[in-house]
């Protein structure tokens, strides 16, 4: 995926969901932990010398999977690349824990899983689909796929 380099940087500098200096080390062998400032902005994670204020890169945390390694560490690993290995060293256990439950929030797949959920639970209460007043009920992305899919409306003559 290519991203422009402008709007990632004017990216890394918005208020982020979590910040800290955390030990890092990249995914080529023989990388070593270093002293980052990594940073959670929306589905990025920006990781900066602890010294500048640019970012010397940015992890999409889409496709990916975030284990706990033990107590204090978490990896970030790339489906299609899993030898593409982050990992990441806390000063706690439960700055870990923060850690990995906000890496895993912060992705697109599951705000969508979650929107698709509570979609299904208001329709089942309501009768109604919440997202009908915005127009956007017939879009494929928010369907559900267990078989109580909402019926759409043929749209093709619009």
């Amino acid at each position: 995926m290519r991203f422009n380099e402008k709007e990632l940087m004017s990216l890394s500098r918005q208020p982020s969901e979590m910040a800290a200096e955390l030990g890092m080390r990249g995914p080529k062998k023989g990388d070593v932990v270093k002293k980052r400032l990594v940073k959670l902005v929306v589905n990025f994670l920006f990781y900066f010398r602890t010294d500048e204020e640019e970012p010397i890169g940015a992890l999409l945390l889409e496709q990916c999977r975030v284990e706990k390694e033990d107590s204090q560490s978490f990896s970030i690993a790339f489906l299609d690349e899993a030898e593409r290995k982050y990992l990441f060293e806390c000063d706690s256990e439960e700055q870990c824990g923060e850690w990995v439950d906000s890496i895993i929030k912060a992705s697109y797949e599951f705000m969508r899983k979650n929107l698709i959920f509570y979609r299904t639970e208001i329709h089942r209460l309501t009768g109604k689909d919440p997202l009908e007043q915005y127009g956007i009920s017939d879009e494929t992305r928010f369907q559900v796929n267990n078989g109580q899919q909402f019926t759409t409306r043929d749209t093709s003559s619009l």
